[in-house]
């Protein structure tokens, strides 16, 4: 690698995910505590794994990553597949385990899922710019995302479902998709959404939205967690009750404390000061993604910083919203901070995709 490449990678999202993973390890050290700090260590691990994977996908060139899609696309289908004969974990069958950790491929499957459709778009769009609001191109485009969202679907893992969703929307604006089809699509969400809950949605789905509406009618039931989850942010104040004091935390009044409601531990043991920067970070983070995107030297680059800004946009505002009591929950953990290796890999896996990608654009960009 050039060291010109080097100079116009955009450092700061590895900065920010690093600070952040930093938080994310002190809060489960303390919320780990009663369990001889066994996640905290694991995360550890996962951690360093994944700042070697960074580095590593740093200097593959993204374009070779496309080429290799339609492998890495086929494979993770087979394991989609696999994982749905596991023993379920906590009613979902989505990880493989082995020995004393856990493999998730619907968290890997996201980047290539990204980067094959990254490289159908491109195909359609060289026989013409147009091409991409042809209706049998677009139904090609929605096979290839229908196919692992039905798996991840039935696993059941609604929140990877929508991520995968929301990164193929940013994908497709990012081609410049007629105006006529987001209309419609808007259109369809609206009809669909009551139809959907009433027909579709098995029973814990409905009752996660109703809490959602409503949690203090279940306030001991299905309700519990996001009150306490609210009750512990609330308790936190401006500085916090300390790290090891937190109430909810430690008396283990939150669950899952390492996961899903993360968030809460940090903002009860250290307060809205660094709730509010983990806010603040994350913010910059997309924001210098989609530049990244808008920035990129070609439209693969910009189709591959889309879909990643997608998943990164997704996953913070669901996770903290839901933690809050302003989105329904969905088990979807917060970027770089909540325990989990497949999802600490995943997200390291795609900062590093995306210095590739900053790194070589012109230096035109930088110098007038």
């Amino acid at each position: 690698m050039r060291k010109r490449e080097l100079k116009n990678m955009e450092w700061a999202i590895a900065v920010i995910a690093i600070i952040l993973s930093i938080i994310g390890l002190v809060a489960l050290f303390s919320a780990t505590q009663n369990t001889e700090y066994d996640e905290f260590q694991k995360q550890l691990i996962w951690f360093g794994i994944s700042l070697a994977t960074m580095i590593a996908f740093m200097f593959i060139n993204y374009e070779t990553l496309v080429r290799l899609s339609p492998f890495f696309y086929g494979a993770f289908l087979l394991l989609l597949i696999a994982v749905l004969f596991t023993k379920p974990i906590n009613g979902a069958s989505s990880w493989f385990t082995i020995g004393g950790f856990s493999f998730q491929p619907g968290e890997f499957a996201k980047i290539f899922v990204i980067l094959f459709l990254t490289m159908v778009i491109n195909k359609i769009q060289q026989k013409g710019k147009q091409e991409i609001n042809r209706p049998t191109r677009i139904l090609i485009i929605l096979t290839i995302l229908a196919v692992p969202l039905f798996l991840i679907i039935k696993q059941p893992d609604y929140g990877t479902a929508i991520a995968f969703i929301i990164a193929t929307a940013l994908m497709l604006l990012s081609a410049e998709i007629d105006k006529k089809y987001v209309i419609s699509v808007i259109l369809l969400i609206i009809v669909a959404v009551p139809l959907v809950y009433n027909f579709v949605l098995p029973e814990h789905a409905k009752t996660r939205i109703d809490i959602f509406l409503n949690p203090e009618s279940d306030p001991r039931g299905a309700g519990y967690n996001i009150l306490q989850s609210k009750l512990a942010i609330g308790a936190g104040g401006l500085t916090g009750m300390g790290l090891l004091k937190g109430n909810q935390t430690q008396l283990g009044f939150l669950y899952p404390k390492t996961t899903d409601f993360i968030f809460s531990v940090i903002g009860e043991e250290m307060g809205f000061l660094i709730a509010g920067l983990i806010i603040i970070l994350c913010v910059v983070l997309v924001t210098k993604i989609l530049y990244i995107a808008k920035t990129a030297k070609d439209s693969t680059g910009t189709l591959i910083a889309a879909g990643i800004a997608g998943v990164f946009m997704f996953h913070i505002i669901e996770n903290i919203g839901m933690v809050m009591g302003l989105l329904p929950i969905t088990g979807v953990p917060l970027p770089f901070i909540s325990y989990g290796g497949s999802s600490m890999i995943t997200n390291y896996m795609m900062i590093g995709i995306l210095l590739n990608i900053s790194g070589k654009r012109q230096k035109s960009i930088f110098v007038k």
